[in-house]
């Protein structure tokens, strides 16, 4: 073997190395994960794709998920808690919410105006999720499902 064919022999075994790990590597990597937001009133999260499953937990209307899996009718759904379990697609619907994270003083303002100077219209804690209304620089414009509204700062929520 000359010199010449030994020199592209071993760019195309570099090559395969290379496709081969990105081959290996992207399996591990999700490209887009659905969010959805439920509608109903109050929804009931399951241990499993079915009525005849448990229910572990309720949430109000709002209440943003990452799908993980789908079963049919049933959707595995992440929280903002990285909890897992299932819920019903006709409970869900793609509306744009958010929910608030934990902070250090355990809660949240909620104000007038997208500007930290302007009046606090009520503070909420943990797990609230609101209706997206409109977007400003890294504020965002929300609705409660009780009807109350106002700016939240982006990094508050999920």
């Amino acid at each position: 073997m000359n010199r010449l064919n030994m020199e592209v022999t071993i760019k195309i075994i570099k090559a395969m190395l290379a496709i081969t790990a990105v081959l290996l590597i992207l399996p591990g990597f999700v490209v887009a994960q659905e969010r959805l937001s439920v509608t109903a009133g109050i929804a009931n999260i399951r241990s499993g794709p079915g009525t005849e499953y448990d229910v572990w937990w309720q949430v109000e209307q709002y209440h943003p998920f990452i799908i993980i899996e789908k079963k049919e009718d049933w959707y595995k759904i992440k929280d903002f808690e990285n909890e897992k379990a299932w819920l019903h697609k006709s409970l869900l619907s793609k509306m744009e919410t958010v929910i608030t994270k934990i902070t250090k003083k355990g809660t949240c303002n909620i104000r007038s105006k997208p500007d930290t100077k302007s009046q606090i219209v009520f503070t909420v804690t943990t797990g609230v999720p609101f209706k997206v209304l409109e977007r400003k620089g890294n504020w965002i414009k929300v609705e409660h499902t009780d009807g109350d509204m106002g700016w939240i700062y982006k990094t508050l929520v999920w």
